[in-house]
């Protein structure tokens, strides 16, 4: 086997193919890659036509989340002192950002592509509970008067909180039950 003859014949112009320049991964991940991009799209389902009720319930939420943290707060002043007024409150507040924070999370994965929905959802969860276990485990280990006030206080800004969001969706769902006409009746 002999090698190629790569020796330049110098009557002959040589002329230069520009080399492209490729994206990097992270401009590939936004979508800023490549403009001259000749591959086919994937086939996405249609958005809705208006995402937003994925975030409708977030403001009544928000604020009832709130107003639970100030009648935690004066509830725990009134019965324990300060510092179950701060465990209690800090309790609720956690919660209320936990949920504001999934609900967000949640809603974004629906936007940009709903397959991601269960696997952003999973680890917002995943991230939220495994943060609340170790800040269980800090407070209850620690010689803090408020410790149980604190868990007193995730365990009812959980329970209302969840309650407050299975309102909200079954108010959402009777409207929704409304408003479309009901299919499988024959049309006589």
């Amino acid at each position: 086997m002999t090698e190629p003859d790569v020796t330049h014949d110098p009557e002959v112009p040589v002329t230069k193919v520009p080399a492209q320049a490729h994206a990097g991964i992270v401009r590939t991940i936004l979508g800023r890659d490549d403009e001259d991009d000749d591959r086919p799209l994937p086939d996405l389902p249609p958005l809705p036509a208006d995402p937003r009720w994925r975030i409708e319930h977030l403001p009544l939420i928000t604020a009832i989340g709130f107003a639970l943290v100030l009648f935690g707060f004066s509830a725990g002043l009134l019965i324990g002192g300060m510092p179950a007024a701060l465990g209690v409150s800090g309790g609720i507040l956690i919660v209320t950002i936990g949920v504001s924070l999934t609900t967000l999370a949640i809603a974004w994965a629906d936007v940009i592509r709903p397959e991601l929905v269960l696997p952003v959802g999973m680890s917002v969860y995943f991230v939220k509970y495994a943060a609340i276990v170790f800040l269980m485990f800090a407070v209850v280990g620690s010689d803090w008067s408020g410790a149980r006030p604190m868990l007193w206080g995730l365990a009812i800004g959980a329970v209302l909180l969840t309650g407050v969001q299975a309102w909200w969706l079954t108010r959402l769902a009777n409207r929704r039950a409304a408003t479309v006409p009901p299919t499988g009746q024959d049309p006589e």
